[in-house]
């Protein structure tokens, strides 16, 4: 038997699979190994109408999901009854906010459904001091844990010589076009170092806009496909620093992979970055001002060329042993408000 006095949870995702976010995998070790909480996947029949006391929701509008007219119709509808059940229960709800808006949705009755989510919050999670929280409802910062253990298994390779990269999820927003441009016009500065992009592209039309602009600069190297962990992890470590050139950057959990793996990073200046590179230390994350231009590339190089700083990034702040206890306080924190709420 369980342990009666523990907190149950119930996390809005289910079981991890290979290509869910590793941060999912991590949570989901993590809260299932803390004493004093009942770690519970999701369970759509379990979360409208089974015994648990925190219903704990990250990206919400995934349970809006349907690629037929029908099954998001379904979905809608199950959302609904699963807010009703919450406005009529003592149910607490835990909010993590990855990130800074709510997402564009068509649809006012799935806008209305995430609004209503968000009302009935009874604490927020902040992945940093700079996330803007509702007023009026508790909230608790709980960071990101690092990913020494998750590339644990992956043997580590020394940093190829003047090489730079770029890796993750290549979308848009991140500026991997701007990062090409940037760095081709270094072409006669620096014609000893390369670049290497590395990730799947979210459309075939972005793949092949990104081919044809490096045609042009052999120092280049694409590959525009999925990385299994391995694959991200060695082309991290192959790199002497790691260049990450988002137009906006909030939460990067590739700028915290780099830096567990003890590869640099150059990343947006702004308040989050700022605090990371106090948290982490002096020589690990360097920082750009607006676009990145070849100027902040050629310099970022240069600190490279000096080598790594002598002590690794300071991540103890982001043992996975302690993100659980604080989720476990945070749970603790929300049960008393939704108790305390429901007995006034």
């Amino acid at each position: 038997m369980g342990d009666r006095t523990a907190i149950r949870v119930m996390q809005s995702f289910g079981a991890p699979r290979e290509t869910s976010n590793p941060y999912i995998h991590m949570l989901d070790e993590a809260l299932r190994t803390t004493p004093g909480i009942e770690h519970i996947r999701f369970d759509r029949r379990r979360a409208l109408v089974g015994r648990y006391d925190v219903l704990h929701l990250h990206w919400p509008e995934t349970l809006l999901g349907g690629r037929t007219a029908p099954r998001r119709a379904a979905s809608r509808l199950y959302l609904t009854a699963l807010v009703t059940r919450l406005r009529l229960s003592r149910v607490a709800v835990v909010r993590t906010l990855h990130n800074v808006e709510l997402p564009t949705l068509d649809s006012a009755w799935e806008r209305a459904l995430l609004r209503a989510i968000d009302r009935r919050a009874d604490l927020q999670i902040q992945l940093n001091q700079q996330t803007h929280t509702r007023e009026g409802v508790a909230s608790a910062v709980i960071v990101h844990g690092h990913y020494r253990d998750w590339f644990d298994a992956v043997a580590p390779i020394a940093a190829t010589t003047n090489t730079l990269a770029f890796v993750g999820l290549v979308r848009r927003y991140k500026g991997v076009e701007n990062l090409i441009e940037a760095f081709s016009a270094t072409r006669t500065t620096m014609p000893e170092w390369t670049l290497r992009i590395a990730g799947n592209a979210t459309s075939a039309d972005l793949a092949s806009e990104l081919t044809t602009s490096v045609a042009d600069d052999e120092r280049i190297t694409m590959d525009l496909r999925y990385l299994s962990e391995e694959d991200f992890a060695r082309t991290v470590m192959a790199s002497a620093g790691v260049i990450l050139p988002y137009r906006f950057m909030h939460n990067s959990g590739t700028a915290l992979a780099a830096l567990s793996l003890t590869r640099p990073v150059l990343v947006p200046r702004n308040d989050v970055n700022t605090s990371l590179a106090e948290e982490v230390g002096p020589g690990w994350v360097h920082q750009f001002e607006g676009s990145l231009k070849p100027a902040d590339i050629a310099a970022f190089a240069a600190e490279l060329s000096r080598g790594v700083p002598p002590e690794p990034p300071r991540l103890a702040e982001r043992e996975w042993a302690e993100v659980g206890a604080r989720h476990r306080d945070a749970y603790a924190r929300a049960v008393r408000h939704r108790r305390n709420s429901h007995d006034d």
